[in-house]
């Protein structure tokens, strides 16, 4: 029997075309929106072999099967989707603004209602869950970089008949795996750690619930709202190098966080692989890494950060992240950013460069 692969393996060769004389090591985009009748593939919007393989691979590493779309907004729509009409869904207070702004446009219809909850209060969003349709978590969050304790908040959501959905993007598969910590569906924007070269807009979602992969797809057939082929090759073909990229950037997050938590200018540090961050204990027990994502403020100093951020020279001032270059953005430049983010916070997408170099950049931003 073939023992269980370390997802550093999988990332590599799950996915691959069958290995027979003169086939291609990888797979290759098919550029076609018809295909011959007689299959049951039919028509470009139902499906493509680079989507398979990319959904073949993503599915082994979060222990489901997957489904990619057109951009991480595109598989967070089909999912909110799933809420029946006058439903209510529990969401972090602090996540991805996107999504956030999404929900808030929904119950402003009437479409939903929206419990916004501390999620890493987990009594506070377990008590919510109770009447709700839906759990929407994210961990850690963005910007806040909180962490929520995705085994109890799933076990809670299961007991009330909820559906637990958890954002998993900037842990990574190979970080975190919330269905194995109890979660119904897991979402990625993939055109950041996975696709990880700034070139690419992909969403995927990951279920190990028939039912729920069915609804899900019917959705993503109906709005079209499916990736191109070349989309979905760029992001295979990135997610191969994860393992390592990720390594590296994480062990350059955990060296900046220790410099900026020293640094005179520096008021408050967030980064879960931190010993006295409030998530640490809880991210040390459900994950396998602290990921490359964090955030420092500046004592209230919005236009301080702001400076820093105009004034490095390595560092991209960009509102992206998960590639292999570092970037930096103040968060609450953005009118749809939550107002409780602190106007000083800057959030930080290690990249793999040489650390030095990184704090080199940053202190001299810092500097003025």
């Amino acid at each position: 029997m073939t023992p269980e692969l370390d997802p550093s393996t999988v990332v590599v060769h799950a996915g691959r075309p069958e290995r027979v004389p003169n086939a291609p090591v990888g797979e290759s985009p098919v550029f076609s929106s018809t295909y011959v009748a007689g299959g049951d593939r039919g028509y470009g919007r139902f499906g493509n072999d680079a989507w398979t393989a990319l959904e073949e691979t993503l599915g082994k590493l979060e222990g489901g099967l997957a489904l990619t779309f057109a951009s991480g907004m595109a598989a967070a729509a089909a999912l909110i989707d799933l809420i029946p009409v006058g439903g209510r869904v529990v969401a972090p207070q602090h996540a991805y603004s996107g999504v956030l702004a999404l929900l808030d446009q929904q119950a402003a219809t009437g479409r939903l209602k929206v419990d916004r909850v501390d999620i890493a209060d987990t009594d506070a969003a377990v008590q919510a869950v109770d009447g709700a349709d839906m759990l929407w978590i994210e961990s850690p969050t963005n910007p806040a970089m909180e962490v929520a304790d995705i085994p109890a908040l799933a076990a809670a959501g299961r007991a009330a008949g909820v559906t637990v959905v958890v954002d998993n993007t900037f842990a990574t598969p190979l970080l975190q795996q919330p269905l194995r910590l109890g979660a119904d569906v897991v979402m990625h924007s993939a055109t950041k750690f996975i696709a990880g070269h700034s070139d690419v807009l992909l969403g995927a979602v990951v279920t190990a619930d028939d039912d729920l992969w069915s609804a899900i797809d019917l959705r993503r057939r109906s709005l079209g709202a499916v990736p191109g082929p070349m989309e979905a090759w760029l992001a295979l073909r990135g997610l191969r190098t994860l393992a390592l990229r990720l390594e590296r950037a994480q062990s350059n997050a955990a060296f900046l966080a220790e410099r900026l938590r020293e640094h005179p200018r520096v008021s408050r540090v967030r980064y879960p692989g931190l010993p006295d961050d409030p998530g640490h204990d809880r991210a040390a027990a459900q994950m396998s890494g602290f990921g490359a994502i964090l955030a420092f403020e500046l004592g209230g100093d919005a236009a301080g950060a702001q400076k820093v951020c105009e004034s490095t020279e390595l560092w991209v001032h960009a509102t992206s992240l998960g590639g292999v270059e570092s970037m930096l953005e103040r968060r609450r430049r953005w009118p749809i950013e939550v107002p409780t983010i602190p106007e000083d916070l800057i959030r930080l997408s290690v990249g793999i460069e040489h650390p030095d170099d990184l704090w080199t950049d940053l202190e001299q931003a810092l500097a003025r």
